[in-house]
């Protein structure tokens, strides 16, 4: 997915002059990176228009789109969303870093994993997909940023699982992420079973050790008995 995007550059930085941008239905941010070009030296201080913005974030890219920007009407640059930030309360965006790229060196950019499919282990063993994790870094051309790894999870019985390293096959693009990194596995359903087992043992042994006790204090009390009948021998 490519998008364009118009920014306005700003002369003056700080909280108010912030606040007051976002006040006029602008949202301040930062152009930096070293992506090529007249216009890419240094870091830009910009507005975009946040609705805008906020349609890149919703779509399948996400912040991988690749954002053709332009600052007051010059030479696009292409740039990726490399930190935004939100208001906790309104969940209103406050600000975001853009990160020029050159479209002919790899990048390193984090990317989401997802499933498909019904696993075997799960329809036929009654097990469980265990999801272990759910992104990985990957490095790349700007142009074949995947917009997710879809990793078929279909034929996967109980024991079984996927790991980065599986997914090498026929791909531009090479794992930074330790290619032996479990991605997702099928588990049997022991806990529950394992907690009753030990809840069962420990109400056998609890009713063990208060028999126990009893035989040792009707035996300490025999004793007590057996020595006072001495004394009065």
């Amino acid at each position: 997915m490519n998008n364009t995007l118009n920014a306005k550059a700003r002369s003056g930085r700080g909280k108010n002059l912030a606040r007051e941008l976002r006040r006029n239905g602008q949202l301040p941010g930062v152009v930096y990176g070293d992506g090529g070009g007249a216009s890419t030296d240094g870091a830009v201080a910009v507005s975009v228009d946040p609705e805008a913005l906020v349609q890149i974030l919703r779509s399948d890219t996400g912040v991988n789109t690749l954002i053709g920007m332009t600052v007051d009407g010059g030479k696009p640059n292409q740039v990726l969303i490399k930190d935004y930030q939100v208001n906790p309360i309104t969940h209103s965006l406050l600000h975001v870093d853009f990160y020029r790229v050159a479209m002919d060196k790899v990048i390193t950019v984090a990317v989401p994993v997802e499933l498909t499919g019904e696993a075997e282990g799960v329809k036929v063993q009654g097990g469980l997909v265990d999801f272990v994790t759910r992104e990985i870094s990957i490095e790349c051309l700007p142009s074949e940023i995947p917009e997710r790894l879809i990793v078929d999870v279909s034929s996967l019985t109980i024991g079984q699982g996927v790991r980065v390293g599986d997914l090498l096959e026929g791909v531009s693009w090479k794992p930074v992420t330790d290619t032996e990194m479990l991605l997702v596995h099928v588990i049997a359903p022991k806990l529950e079973e394992e907690e009753e087992t030990t809840d069962e043992e420990e109400a056998v042994e609890g009713e063990g050790g208060a028999e126990g006790e009893g035989e040792e204090a009707a035996s300490e009390s025999e004793i007590a008995g057996d020595q006072g009948d001495k004394s009065g021998d």
